[in-house]
């Protein structure tokens, strides 16, 4: 393997987040041609590394590269572009979205369930996930080069926060989530990569779910203990975060009251879900109450997050938006569900045109009106407050605390719905609240599909067209059951390819 090389300048490849490569071979490149070995030795370095495992999370645009094409390991997966945006796909494989037959019909074949080893528009996540650890696990594996003290140990937990987000993150999508199942901990996991090996990551599968789930809490507990808390800074892991993640990973184990810990700990040290008056903000600008942990963008980096939903939202200070073409729309039975006093209605849906036809859009990404940054350049909110007041309230639930479910449920209602007045539920009234809140609070934000998966339920569609009033061409997969084999996504035919080992998914 050649000598690898880090940039160590401002406009790093890895503070951009982007590896160069030739069949996963890394070739890092500094202005002084320093080897990574020499290069590793000083801390700004090691920040600079660091940087760039998290702009790595986003994807990185084909406009970043001057040949125009993707670099590989660094464009599809996350939340770049259209195809494979990890942001749409569990919404469009579930009831939330319906294909516009105006649209492109990118990711159909996600929408139709016709998931195969060979079709990227579902499994690009497992790539560019397994880039994202590599760049992490970099600086972990230069520690010692580091003296013991406050900043090797924040170094180390930065990397490891990381490492454990992108690795449940994989884990729940082509494995068996703990609750889905009986079988489910004891079922194939993913390899967890510990050491930097970036041409050859994901194998062995040498884990059960169980154990990956185990790593994943062991590197966040690390984190947790270790990190210089920064709670100010969204953009990059701290004690509160950690905590809220803590708390949907739990949530997915099955172990609630470690939810509920983790969770309480999250919102005693970030409790605003977003103030109702604020909320819209939070996806069109750079407002940031409410949210945990964000990933930046940028003009410059250009990472399209919204394109993957439609084309052409341009809100102008009349109010008019003009012609949207939209790939997906939202359907009228979803639609109706937010009532005229959510606030979530009008930040995450308009009703608009395109042509002649009206359908309901999903604006959520679309816009950072304001800010300077061209349409669907928007800032990847990857965790909110709200979201763990719902597996708190969630987790309390199946432990018998409905009075702290309900004081969940009602916090975060209050700031979503004007004038709202607090009400106390029990029973089942009180889940399917909680699951309607869960429904209406996290659309349109990589939530859906790991709902049905996680509860080990039957995806039913509603047999609904696009159009407005619910007509039109309904989708011809309307049902999903829970012991379907692919609620576990395939692994990339190009990954087998590079490595023969690499163990495939049973079913595809």
């Amino acid at each position: 393997m050649k000598n690898n090389i880090i940039k160590i300048a401002a406009l790093s490849i890895l503070t951009l987040g982007v590896f160069t490569s030739c069949e996963r071979e890394l070739d890092q490149s500094s202005f002084s041609q320093a080897p990574l070995d020499q290069a590793m030795k000083d801390p700004k370095n090691f920040t600079q590394a660091i940087d760039g495992a998290y702009s790595a999370i986003k994807g990185v645009s084909t406009a970043n590269n001057p040949s125009g094409s993707a670099l590989p390991g660094s464009g599809l997966g996350y939340f770049n572009n259209d195809t494979g945006n990890q942001i749409i796909i569990p919404d469009l494989t579930t009831d939330n979205l319906i294909v516009n037959p105006q649209g492109r019909q990118s990711n159909f074949t996600a929408y139709n369930w016709t998931f195969s080893a060979n079709n990227a528009s579902v499994t690009g996540l497992f790539t560019q996930g397994y880039a994202v650890i590599a760049r992490a696990n970099m600086p972990i594996s230069y520690l010692d080069n580091l003296p013991a003290g406050a900043f090797k140990n924040n170094i180390e937990a930065h990397a490891r926060a990381i490492r454990a987000a992108v690795h449940f993150d994989l884990v729940r999508a082509y494995c068996k989530i703990p609750t889905q199942s009986s079988d489910a901990n004891t079922s194939l996991g993913i390899s967890y990569v510990k050491t930097f090996n970036p041409k050859d990551p994901g194998t062995p599968r040498d884990l059960t779910v169980a154990q990956v789930y185990d790593n994943i809490i062991a590197d966040l507990n690390f984190a947790l203990a270790n990190i210089t808390d920064e709670p100010t800074n969204k953009s990059r892991f701290n004690k509160a975060s950690i905590n809220g993640l803590l708390s949907r990973i739990y949530l997915y184990k099955g172990d609630y009251n470690n939810a509920v810990t983790a969770g309480n700990a999250s919102i005693a040290q970030s409790s605003s879900v977003g103030a109702i008056a604020k909320f819209a903000n939070i996806w069109k600008s750079n407002e940031s109450e409410g949210v945990l942990f964000k990933i930046l963008n940028s003009p410059q980096e250009n990472v399209t997050v919204g394109v993957a939903y439609q084309q052409g939202y341009n809100p102008q200070a009349d109010g008019s938006v003009g012609q949207i073409k939209s790939e997906y729309v939202v359907p009228k039975s979803l639609y109706d569900l937010y009532t005229t006093t959510d606030v979530r209605k009008s930040a995450y849906m308009v009703r608009a045109p395109f042509q002649t036809t009206q359908r309901n859009h999903v604006i959520k990404w679309g816009n950072s009106a304001g800010t300077g940054t061209p349409l669907n350049v928007v800032e990847v909110k990857y965790l909110r407050t709200a979201e763990v007041y719902l597996n708190v309230a969630e987790a309390a639930y199946k432990l018998g605390n409905e009075t702290l479910a309900n004081t969940l449920l009602n916090t975060l209602k209050t700031q979503r719905y004007t004038g709202y007045a607090p009400v106390t539920l029990t029973g089942a009234a009180l889940w399917n609240e909680i699951m309607l809140q869960r429904r209406l609070e996290m659309a349109f934000e990589n939530d859906r599909f790991y709902t049905f998966k996680r509860q080990g339920l039957a995806m039913q569609r509603t047999g609904e067209g696009p159009n407005i009033d619910g007509t039109g061409s309904a989708s011809l997969v309307q049902t999903i059951q829970p012991t379907d084999t692919r609620w576990q996504w395939p692994i990339p035919q190009t990954a087998i390819n590079i490595t023969p080992s690499l163990q495939q998914n049973p079913g595809y």
